[in-house]
């Protein structure tokens, strides 16, 4: 029950055992604070979900309106599904998960050219986080399709090419695990080579995933 109910967290933002990569820029939350919090929310040791929850909570008292800390405080209180046996209370954390995930879609897209880590911009992380997410989530809950969607959005987006390496390494990984998921071998294929030709950090664990794949 605690991978399969809400598997989100560590394997949202890996790919191939490397997280995506942070910088300071101007913001009005501590960006020390965000680095413990996203460290807290990319392990997958048991009481991780209420430490990365509760460290998001506290940086969204910081920046309120921030599309990036309400998309990591939505992934994070969503994964509190998987620390209660109660259905209501999994629910509970879910819905409360999805709906701050779509409210930072909506203040992203209001604001598409704002930094995020490094050179990648929030509406690329943003739109990850929640097409990651919703990937995730049981299949009851419908939002494969939008996950689908949001991936496809941040790997066609003009700016995509010059966010952060490991930003695109982990979105080229996560679209090629899907590809495979769906029997499209071809197009997992395609990723899992632009991730090595780009010599993106998650170069080997590509190399590695492509000799798993029919030739």
């Amino acid at each position: 029950m605690h991978t399969t109910y809400f598997n989100i967290g560590k394997k949202i933002l890996l790919a191939g055992g490397l997280v995506l990569f942070a910088s300071s820029q101007a913001i009005a939350f501590s960006e020390p604070q965000f680095q413990t919090a996203f460290q807290q929310f990319t392990q997958s040791a048991k009481g991780s979900e209420e430490a990365a929850a509760n460290a998001f909570s506290e940086l969204l008292k910081q920046d309120p309106t921030s599309p990036l800390i309400i998309a990591y405080a939505g992934a994070s209180t969503g994964r509190l599904a998987v620390t209660t046996m109660f259905p209501w209370k999994k629910m509970s954390y879910a819905e409360d998960g999805m709906a701050m995930l779509e409210k930072a879609l909506q203040l992203a897209a209001a604001n598409e050219n704002a930094q995020g880590h490094g050179s990648t911009p929030v509406i690329l992380e943003v739109k990850y986080v929640a097409a990651s997410t919703f990937l995730a989530v049981p299949a009851f809950m419908n939002r494969g399709a939008r996950g689908a969607k949001l991936l496809n959005e941040v790997l066609e987006h003009k700016q995509f090419d010059k966010a952060e390496p490991g930003f695109r390494g982990s979105v080229l990984m996560r679209a090629a695990s899907l590809a495979n998921e769906q029997k499209r071998p071809e197009d997992a294929k395609r990723y899992l080579n632009e991730v090595i030709k780009q010599n993106a950090p998650q170069a080997e664990a590509a190399k590695a995933m492509l000799k798993g794949i029919p030739s």
